[in-house]
């Protein structure tokens, strides 16, 4: 099983928000999925909750990180 940490989209049209997922990689993006590590809401100045202790667990177990979250890691670093 892969498993993969991805952007899952939720909220209204033209208003974006996202759950940072960790799931396996056959589901859908809007599928069942195995944990929440936080959300992000770009038009709100960007703003990102974030686990990263949890995100790095998934990681050192094997989990693929998309691109966008890797982006959206370095935004929650910031933050904190």
């Amino acid at each position: 099983m892969a498993v993969v940490i991805r952007l899952s989209r939720q909220g209204a049209k033209h208003q974006p928000r996202y759950r940072i997922t960790v799931a396996d990689q056959r589901r859908s993006v809007k599928g069942k999925y195995l944990e929440i590590l936080g959300y992000y809401h770009p038009q709100e100045t960007k703003k990102v909750e974030m686990d990263l202790v949890k995100a790095q667990d998934w990681i050192k177990k094997g989990a693929q990180v998309s691109e966008r979250v890797k982006h959206v890691m370095k935004l929650a670093e910031k933050s904190k």
